[in-house]
C-alpha cells in the first residue's frame, strides 16, 4: 500500500473518530429541566411554594430522571442503581412539609445517612407538589381517576365527585384496594350500605375540607389518603351511629396519590427528550396482621 493511501486512510480514521464527540449533546442540568417544567405546566408559577430543590446541586448534569411519590431511601437506592440521578418527588424528602423537621437535629442518624447517600451518589432531589395539583385537571387526581377507571362516572364541573353504578360499601372498598394496589384500606361505615355518590380526596386534605365534603348531599362515601383518627374518622363514626348514609374509606397516603405521579412521568416524556425518564414507585411502608384461615 502506498504511503499516500496509508496517509489518507489514517486521516479518515482520525476524522471519523472525532464525529461522536462533536455529535454528542451535553446532558441537561436538573435546573434546566425544572425551568422547562415551569414553562410546560400550564399554571402561573408561584413564589411561595414547596416546589423547590431539596438536596443536591441543581446544576448537576442529569443522567436520568426518577419520578416518584415519595423520595424514600429505598426509592433513592433503586433510582441510583438504574442511573437516574435526578429525583422528582411529590412529597417531602426530610419528614416535614418544608423538609426541615421541627425538633429534629440535623445530625439525627436517619436524616444524616439519607443526606449522605444523596451526596455520595451525586443525586438531586426536587419536589413537584403544588403546581402539579394546581393543573386542571389536577395532575394527581387525573392519574388516580385513570387507575380507578372512573372517567365516565366523573361529575361535570367537579373532578372530585362521581356517580357510580349502585354497589355496596364493601364492594367499593374492595375495588379501590385492588385498583390502587393498597393492602391497607380501612373503612368506617356499614359494609352493606348502598352506594352511588362518591367523593375523592387523595393525600391528606385535613379535617375541614374532609368534613365539608362528607356534609354534602352528593357525597355518601369519601375516599381519602390519610386522616387523623380523632378528627375525620371520629366524625364519620358519629355519622354512622346517627344512621346517616355516610362512610369513609381510608386508602393510605402513598397509594392514594401514587398513580398521579405515574401520570406525571408520562407527561414529562412529552417534552423532556434528552435523558431517560422512569416512574419509580414508592413502596407501601405498612403491612397488616391477619389470621390464617
Amino acid at each position: 500500500m502506498s504511503s499516500t493511501v496509508v496517509s489518507a486512510t489514517m486521516l479518515l480514521a482520525i476524522s471519523v473518530s472525532f464525529i461522536p464527540a462533536h455529535a454528542q449533546q451535553p446532558k441537561p442540568t436538573a435546573r434546566a429541566i425544572v425551568e422547562e417544567i415551569k414553562k410546560q405546566v400550564g399554571v402561573e408559577w408561584q413564589h411561595d411554594t414547596v416546589d423547590t430543590f431539596k438536596a443536591g446541586n441543581p446544576d448537576t448534569a442529569v443522567t436520568g430522571v426518577a419520578v416518584t411519590m415519595m423520595a424514600t431511601l429505598d426509592v433513592l437506592e433503586r433510582a441510583s442503581a438504574r442511573g437516574l440521578n435526578f429525583v422528582i418527588t411529590h412529597e417531602p424528602t426530610f419528614y416535614a412539609h418544608l423538609d426541615t423537621p421541627e425538633g429534629m437535629p440535623q445530625d439525627d442518624p436517619v436524616w444524616a445517612e439519607k443526606r449522605s447517600f444523596i451526596e455520595k451518589h451525586n443525586m438531586v432531589v426536587w419536589r413537584f407538589h403544588d403546581h402539579w395539583h394546581m393543573r386542571h385537571p389536577d395532575g394527581i387526581e387525573a392519574g388516580v381517576v385513570h387507575s380507578l377507571q372512573w372517567e365516565k362516572f366523573q361529575m361535570p364541573g367537579n373532578q372530585y365527585l362521581f356517580v357510580l353504578p349502585e354497589t355496596t360499601l364493601q364492594k367499593l372498598a374492595e375495588e379501590v384496594a385492588s385498583k390502587l394496589r393498597s393492602p391497607v384500606v380501612r373503612v368506617v361505615g356499614e359494609p352493606d350500605m348502598k352506594v352511588t355518590k362518591v367523593g375523592l380526596s387523595p393525600g391528606a386534605a385535613g379535617f375541614e375540607r374532609e368534613t365539608h365534603a362528607l356534609e354534602r348531599e352528593d357525597v355518601q362515601v369519601l375516599l381519602v389518603g390519610e386522616t387523623r383518627e380523632w378528627e375525620t374518622v371520629e366524625y364519620a363514626a358519629d355519622a354512622v351511629t346517627e344512621h346517616r348514609n355516610k362512610a369513609l374509606i381510608v386508602i393510605g397516603h402513598i397509594p392514594s396519590e401514587q398513580p398521579g405521579m405515574e401520570e406525571c412521568s408520562r407527561w414529562l416524556k412529552a417534552f423532556v427528550k434528552d435523558v431517560p425518564i422512569e416512574f419509580v414507585p414508592t413502596k407501601q411502608p405498612f403491612w397488616t396482621v391477619s389470621k390464617k384461615k
